[in-house]
């Protein structure tokens, strides 16, 4: 065999061998179970059209379930998945720690520049993309017309905190079951700390001074504290302190809520076919109290590769799949417009048929309002909207949402709550040397 033949016969069988391994590869993603992410696992025919030498095999957690076992596996290097679902407050964190695979190579067409900066920027570290967004997201006021209307009220587009009260009690009717105002209780830093750092924020309240030093023992908290367990107490559903995102979702599609101050990407499921409410709601910004904040968030779930994963090619394939326009295409052609993932890219914002969507443009307007880098009334040293962007800030706001749940469950006080979170974060704090 000549050296030419011998070439391309080495090169056709590496090509081969390539292929076979290839055809085996599976990759493992973990995931969070919402409707979105769920509604991905059904629309998985076409991913596999596409790519069929990829396998996917899923892991769907609830929220804290997976942010606990994502965190422990990325951080022991046990490599037990190949794609996260992972966070805006996880990103930059896990990024500069050389954790995750950078994306900036995904494939042109996935067009990189399209995505929303203020979505994209909460996911690079030194212009390196870490993560692809799946969906977008700030908050907002989900609210019923038709109960406001029959008490003979309106819902302004910006509404104040005192304006939400108002609704709250008018829209309750606790003989019927219909609670003003649904809030998220369960505990954990992502679950019912996300909502009360976002409230508090519009209250002139902070998680730390520009020394470190936290701040739960003063009057801004406290108010955040007393409005928050005022309107769950007189206007909430039973066993408030157990309801998460999930668990408030159902309650609102099953007609149980007035009000709905949670998540803009919640929107396309209470207005969606499994809501038997769903030509009734109505959109607002999330609430302030005056002092220039409004008390909603920014967050993006996105797809990262840990950095232990021996397949990242496939991976970064699924990923750029499922946040590419063409899955927003696909899903639109399955499901309609409004059912898209929202809040990562500006041409879905810019398209005729997506700006008919009646909840389109207040999302889109929350997401541009919420500032991460100013995320206080007052300056801090740390940025994140409903987050402090620090690796201590999981575990404690994890003790800390124990806390406030518990104060809503009855079964501490709400001083006690908050000398307790004092108290916990300022040993943390100490600890990690933040304060000296």
């Amino acid at each position: 065999m000549n050296k030419t033949l011998r070439a391309l016969f080495g090169a056709t069988a590496l090509l081969t061998l390539a292929g076979a391994a290839a055809a085996e590869t599976t990759i493992t993603v973990a995931t969070v179970n919402n409707g979105d992410m769920i509604r991905m696992q059904g629309l998985m025919d076409d991913f596999y059209a596409k790519n069929p030498d990829i396998k996917v095999e899923w892991v769907t957690l609830e929220e804290n379930v997976l942010r606990q076992k994502v965190t422990t596996d990325i951080a022991t290097k046990g490599g037990q998945f190949d794609v996260l679902t992972i966070g805006t407050y996880e990103v930059p964190i896990w990024g500069k720690q050389g954790w995750l695979v950078g994306l900036n190579d995904l494939p042109a067409e996935w067009d990189k520049a399209d995505l929303l900066p203020a979505i994209a920027g909460g996911l690079t570290v030194d212009g390196e993309l870490y993560a692809a967004p799946f969906y977008g997201e700030s908050s907002m006021v989900m609210y019923r017309k038709d109960l406001m209307e029959a008490a003979g009220m309106t819902m302004p587009d910006a509404p104040t905190w005192a304006d939400i009260k108002a609704a709250a009690a008018a829209m309750t009717d606790k003989s019927k079951e219909q609670y003003g105002i649904c809030l998220r209780g369960k505990a954990g830093w992502g679950e019912n700390m996300a909502f009360l750092t976002a409230m508090s924020n519009s209250y002139g309240a902070k998680w730390f001074d520009e020394n470190w030093n936290p701040q739960f023992d003063g009057a801004a908290w406290k108010a955040t504290l007393t409005d928050y367990l005022e309107l769950m107490n007189n206007y909430g559903p039973p066993g408030a302190s157990n309801n998460g995102f999930n668990e408030n979702l159902s309650l609102m599609q099953t007609g149980h809520c007035g009000m709905w101050i949670d998540a803009t990407v919640a929107a396309s499921f209470v207005t969606g076919k499994d809501s038997q409410v769903a030509d009734k709601m109505g959109f607002a910004l999330a609430p302030d109290n005056g002092l220039g904040k409004r008390s909603n968030w920014l967050w993006a779930w996105s797809l990262a590769i840990p950095a232990g994963s021996e397949k990242v090619d496939a991976a970064k394939a699924f990923v750029a799949w499922a946040t590419s326009k063409e899955y927003t295409q696909l899903v639109a052609s399955k499901e309609g417009w409004a059912n898209v993932p929202p809040g990562t890219r500006t041409s879905l914002y810019e398209n005729p048929e997506y700006q008919k969507v009646p909840f389109a443009k207040m999302t889109l307007d929350s997401i541009n309002s919420a500032d991460p880098t100013n995320p206080t009334v007052d300056p801090v040293p740390y940025v994140g909207v409903q987050f402090v962007a620090i690796p201590e800030f999981q575990g404690m706001a994890t003790a800390t949402g124990q806390q406030f749940s518990a104060a809503l469950a009855g079964t501490t006080s709400l001083d006690d709550a908050l000398a307790a979170s004092q108290e916990l974060t300022k040993t943390e704090m100490t600890k990690a040397g933040y304060i000296k």
